[in-house]
């Protein structure tokens, strides 16, 4: 199994700031979705974002899992695309007035608390309060006056962002087999992802629909730029740096499609919602620091220990 170096300093900062396109890129998934896909086929899209785009890279890299990396690559395609996909798009169709992201938004925290069985990191004051103010940013960006809750929808918002916060430190959990790379192990969980949406995607919403050239546009933009290109970079984040930290950075998906919506489509921000943006983006920030580990002996001590 490969365990790499953590970067430090500025390769760790590139990382990030790599590793935050992708995010960034998520965020262009509603406006697409409502401007190019057919209304009401949550399962369906989800399903195309995944399985296409995971035989393509299974092609691509021709490598198949084996031993126990077939059972590790169906539980992380499971959380990471096969579960989250669909709770995301039902949470999205059932909680009007961005409610859903505001529950997507929880993943930082649930990130948190996963590593401590999983990771078995100490959770810090200051990661906690991150993800607090980032919950409150996230918000203020998405949430509208007459939004409504539904009881189904919040419980999808909430499971999906836990499955994917478990998906995210699984994957940092158990690395990667000897010669496999971020973009072969992309291609195992979308694939394993696809293969669980399918039959579900076909028992509940039938026969695939009419497709024009915008739809399928939009899917070919989703499948390829919006989850390959997204999730390798996603999973080469956190195999170089802490799974939590690299949580952290999905609170820049609905920053991204909040200020999409302003260039793109039109949308005004409001002055509160230029406040949570800040806020998210501080947060972000926040939930990179990490507290440095005291010494055993002081470094005065450990001089005077080394002289003759």
């Amino acid at each position: 199994m490969i365990t790499p170096t953590r970067p430090t300093g500025s390769a760790l900062a590139g990382t990030l700031a790599l590793t935050a396109l992708t995010p960034i890129v998520w965020g262009s998934t509603y406006a697409v979705t409502t401007e190019f896909l057919p209304p009401e086929r949550p399962l369906f899209t989800a399903l195309m974002r995944a399985l296409p785009a995971g035989l393509v890279l299974l092609a691509f890299t021709r490598t198949l899992p084996r031993g126990i990396w077939i059972a590790r690559a169906a539980v992380l395609g499971l959380l990471n695309m096969g579960v989250f996909f669909p709770l995301l798009f039902l949470a999205a169709y059932r909680l009007p007035g961005g409610v859903a992201g505001v529950l997507g938004a929880v993943a930082p925290i649930a990130a948190v608390v996963w590593a401590i069985p999983v990771l078995h990191e100490k959770p810090g004051g200051r990661r906690i309060l991150a993800g607090l103010v980032g919950i409150l940013g996230v918000a203020l960006v998405v949430l509208r006056a007459n939004a409504q809750l539904d009881t189904l929808g919040v419980i999808a918002g909430l499971a999906g962002a836990s499955a994917m916060a478990l998906g995210t430190v699984l994957t940092q959990r158990w690395g990667r087999p000897e010669g496999v790379g971020p973009l072969t192990l992309t291609g195992w969980q979308l694939t394993a992802g696809g293969l669980f949406i399918l039959p579900l995607t076909l028992l509940v919403e039938g026969a695939p629909p009419a497709l024009d050239g915008r739809a399928v546009g939009g899917y070919l933009y989703l499948g390829a730029i919006g989850t390959a290109a997204a999730y390798w970079l996603w999973f080469r984040g956190i195999a170089k740096a802490s799974a939590t930290s690299i949580a952290f950075l999905g609170l820049l998906g609905p920053v991204s499609a909040a200020l999409i919506g302003w260039v793109a489509l039109g949308q005004v921000l409001s002055p509160l919602q230029v406040a949570g943006i800040a806020l998210a983006l501080g947060s972000t920030v926040l939930g990179q620091v990490t507290r440095k580990p005291k010494p055993s002996i002081e470094p005065e001590r450990v001089e005077a220990l080394a002289r003759p």
